[in-house]
């Protein structure tokens, strides 16, 4: 099983005590087999939505931006309302503690539950590991 993920971050270690869509970077990660390896950083370019919370147009703009890295795993801390929007297309896996770090190698030890997730298409829930 091979896919890329990524990490809601705003230091590169941490996950940011906001929303998934919040983040200042997505640290984006290829994980194969037993292993993951940093391929980039990009930034979050799509702008804050001030009119209505958990705005569609958001979620949109935030599965786009990863959809063109083809990221099928999202991981972050903290998810908001557009969950249920960005779960038709990624994998939505919420860490409760620990570092990016930590969080690669709970995501490597449980490829099996992923792959189950995904497989699952617009049904999918979101995971907690």
């Amino acid at each position: 099983m091979k896919f890329k993920a990524a990490f809601a971050t705003d230091d590169g270690k941490t996950f940011m005590e906001r929303h998934f869509g919040d983040a200042l970077f997505y640290d984006i990660y290829e994980v194969k087999d037993d292993k993951a390896l940093f391929v980039k950083r990009i930034e979050n370019t799509v702008p804050e939505e001030e009119e209505l919370h958990a705005d569609p147009r958001k979620a949109k703009g935030i599965s786009s931006l990863l959809l063109k890295e083809n990221v099928t795993v999202v991981v972050s801390k903290i998810f908001g309302p557009n969950i249920k929007r960005i779960r038709k297309k990624f994998v939505c896996i919420v860490i409760k503690n620990g570092t990016i770090d930590d969080a690669v190698h709970r995501i490597i030890k449980n490829l099996d539950l992923i792959k189950g997730e995904w497989n699952k298409d617009e049904n999918r829930s979101h995971l907690m590991l």
